[in-house]
């Protein structure tokens, strides 16, 4: 009898314990997902890294440079779409902010998940990097789970 109510009580425990990291992991993954202020360079990278988790590429896409050979929308969402670029398995963190002028250094925390359920996975630091234009911080790169090689490069012009 004694054996039973104590296996009874593993049960529930683990039950409990079970519960509790699903909560936590919803509550976890809706507090991210929200926009900030993008007044400054770590609300842009935030708000851009939120807008592509959510598959909001042109509000993604309205958060980059306006610079010489800018990607079109239409070539900003492809590498997207066709898995190219997949942030699905990351997680972020945005870091410091290092200001130098009107270029930005933002640091961004990529933490990869584990393959299997015995190791931890991995975190990375890397860099964003903003400019000021017209007033508002613009992205002009981002770490590679979040931007394409492609993006910015000169269309290259055939030889006559």
């Amino acid at each position: 009898m004694k054996q039973d109510r104590f296996l009874l009580g593993i049960l529930i425990g683990i039950g409990a314990l079970v519960i509790l990291a699903l909560a936590l992991f919803f509550v976890r993954k809706d507090e991210v997902l929200v926009y900030q202020a993008d007044n400054t360079p770590e609300g842009v990278v935030h708000n851009y890294v939120v807008a592509i988790f959510q598959r909001d590429y042109e509000k993604a896409y309205g958060y980059l440079a306006e610079k010489r050979d800018k990607p079109t929308l239409e070539q900003f969402r492809e590498p997207f779409l066709q898995n190219y670029i997949n942030p699905d398995n990351t997680g972020v963190d945005v870091g410091e902010v290092d200001l130098s002028g009107d270029r930005a250094y933002v640091t961004v925390y990529i933490q990869y998940g584990s393959s299997d359920p015995f190791s931890s996975g991995y975190r990375n630091e890397e860099r964003a990097v903003l400019v000021k234009q017209n007033g508002e911080w613009k992205i002009e790169q981002m770490p590679s789970n979040f931007w394409y090689w492609d993006w910015y490069q000169p269309t290259p012009k055939p030889i006559p």
